[in-house]
């Protein structure tokens, strides 16, 4: 199993894993899956969640960035 795991393939970007991500949700909560797609649903969904989590943190310390170099005290004389 650890190699199902392994094999993993990432999405393209934030928005291509939260499509997948909302139709593998989708496909489980109907509720017609067999019991080992929905294991195999769940560990990809799993895996695009961490990868969504990763990507929303890299964007998190860009902004941080952005926003420590923006952020200046006020000169009143200008």
């Amino acid at each position: 199993m650890a190699n199902a795991k392994n094999a993993q393939k990432a999405p393209e970007n934030f928005e291509t894993a939260m499509r997948e991500l909302e139709q593998l949700i989708a496909s489980m909560e109907n509720g017609q899956m067999p019991l080992e797609a929905s294991l195999q649903a769940y560990q990809r969904g799993a895996f695009l969640v961490k990868f969504c989590q990763s990507q929303l943190q890299a964007v998190q310390e860009q902004v941080k960035i952005v926003e420590a170099d923006m952020v200046r005290p006020l000169d009143v004389n200008e």
